[in-house]
């Protein structure tokens, strides 16, 4: 089966690590906002140029320029037997134009994976990996206000997918290992059931 799902975490929940190790799992590409930038920034393309535009000055790349990317990467090759979105969508405008783009293929979201890691747990983390990689701005303040403003900002995209019925709840806390097995666990389970 082919596998298009998001993943989706507070700060500090180790989504990365997961993310990574899924996509090794399910042979399947990450796609990741984040890697789109930096691609379109080095390329020099008018993508990229419009994206560094607003970068440069500290503000978030427009929500259109973001679709426009993530529409590009679709085409590619690679993700035709399923792929991974990490940072994205972040808003429910996104997740519309989302729809829109994966509508346009003949394609729908499979799934959205929802890492649940405990706030306290979160910033403990965080602080602890701040100290150690000598983050000095990392602090508790700001991570806490960092948590915050995911759960605002993730809540609705959250109740929208719900309504789908296809957010799956996973156990974010403990190693590596048990949370990946929890992942594959219940998306093997979700996958049987449908």
């Amino acid at each position: 089966m082919s596998y298009r799902l998001l993943l989706v975490g507070p700060p500090g929940a180790g989504k990365g690590t997961q993310a990574e190790l899924l996509c090794e799992y399910l042979e399947i590409p990450a796609v990741s906002t984040g890697a789109i930038f930096r691609e379109h920034t080095a390329a020099g393309d008018e993508l990229g140029q419009l994206a560094d535009s607003f970068t440069s000055r500290g503000e978030l790349v427009p929500d259109d320029v973001t679709n426009r990317m993530v529409d590009v990467r679709l085409d590619c090759e690679d993700v035709t037997g399923g792929f991974l979105l990490d940072g994205y969508p972040r808003n429910v405008d996104q997740v519309h134009a989302l729809d829109r783009l994966l509508a346009a293929r003949n394609w729908t979201l499979d799934a959205v994976v929802l890492l649940h890691a405990d706030d306290e747990v979160v910033v403990e983390r965080l602080l602890g990996r701040a100290a150690t990689e000598g983050r000095k701005d990392d602090t508790e303040k700001v991570i806490r206000h960092r948590i915050a403003l995911y759960h605002e900002t993730t809540q609705p995209l959250l109740d929208l997918y719900r309504e789908r019925g296809i957010v799956l709840d996973v156990d974010g806390v403990g190693t590596v290992e048990e949370v990946a097995e929890r992942i594959r666990t219940t998306l093997e389970d979700f996958a049987a059931s449908r």
